[in-house]
């Protein structure tokens, strides 16, 4: 098939475009610097803020993947609606068979971030306009992705941590592999045109049993103690000052980090026949990943401290 993958600079686009690659489709890889594109793919020009350059990037297209995210600038929730909009007038235009999109897990009776709002608001512009299958994930733990890259650097850097109180709310992980599974492995397939798939890993999990289990992996004694008093904002800075996250990111991950994210509906699982990994092994194969990426010696590329 020939596909489209918007984000293919991006963690999950990039890793979804060489899927596709290996695959056997043909890959365009959209982005604003094709030049400068060293990824899976032929690297095409277009930008989902400039509306005009997507009748190009889309023409003869038969699958679109919408993987992209404004969520380093404070105008995300308008940018990501405009960025939506767009995507799914021009998939309409150029007749795209289907549009495959990420979103985020998170239930719609609960008092949503403003991240996760946005992400529904987004799948539903999509399902509404275009030929959509939508999916719903919590944290895609991989190297490279920010999530995880929170959780690995707060054991890495903190032997002991004072932590706000959302370190005791359950999401459901799934590893970057099992997330890619599905994302490829709905494409081109009409019963799953207009349908809205959960995915996560195996188990739910506190953000302190996940920390504790990397902690495990890679050698450290780490203790753990929540506090009320830490709100959202002092929770930020607190990961901005002990973590690479800037500021803004961080920010809209910890007002996330508030609502329990969790899989209700496995039937991708049944409808694929794919049985995702649980927790460790994820943790596990990030940790051997960053390591290979660095060099670093040891199975984990990490020294027991």
């Amino acid at each position: 098939m020939d596909v489209l993958v918007t984000g293919a600079s991006g963690f999950v686009g990039g890793h979804v475009a060489r899927a596709l690659v290996d695959a056997g489709h043909d890959v365009r890889a959209m982005t604003r610097r094709p030049e400068a594109y060293r990824g899976a793919g032929s690297a095409i020009a277009g930008d989902v803020d400039d509306p005009a350059s997507l009748r190009a990037t889309l023409e003869g297209c038969e699958v679109a993947y919408y993987l992209v995210h404004s969520l380093a600038t404070t105008d995300f929730t308008e940018r990501d609606r405009a960025g939506a909009k767009a995507f799914a007038a021009a998939t309409a235009d150029a007749g795209v068979r289907q549009v495959v999109y990420l979103g985020g897990l998170g239930d719609d009776a609960d008092d949503l971030s403003e991240h996760l709002r946005s992400r529904r608001e987004v799948e539903r512009i999509l399902l509404d306009a275009a030929p959509t299958t939508a999916m719903r994930a919590g944290i895609v733990v991989g190297d490279g992705s920010i999530s995880w890259e929170l959780l690995r650097q707060l054991v890495e850097r903190l032997p002991a941590m004072i932590t706000p109180r959302w370190v005791e709310t359950r999401t459901q992980p799934i590893a970057l592999a099992d997330a890619v599974f599905y994302l490829v492995g709905v494409a081109g397939r009409d019963d799953c045109i207009g349908r809205t798939f959960e995915v996560g890993g195996p188990e739910a999990l506190t953000y302190r049993s996940m920390l504790m289990t990397v902690a495990r992996l890679t050698g450290r004694r780490r203790l753990i103690v929540p506090v009320p008093v830490l709100s959202p904002r002092l929770s930020s800075h607190w990961l901005r000052l002990v973590t690479d996250v800037d500021l803004q990111t961080a920010s809209a991950l910890v007002e996330s980090m508030t609502n329990e994210v969790v899989v209700h509906d496995h039937g991708i699982e049944a409808l694929l026949g794919h049985r995702p990994m649980d927790f460790a092994a994820a943790a596990a194969a990030a940790l051997a990943d960053r390591a290979r990426r660095l060099g670093t010696g040891g199975p984990l590329g990490v020294p027991a401290t």
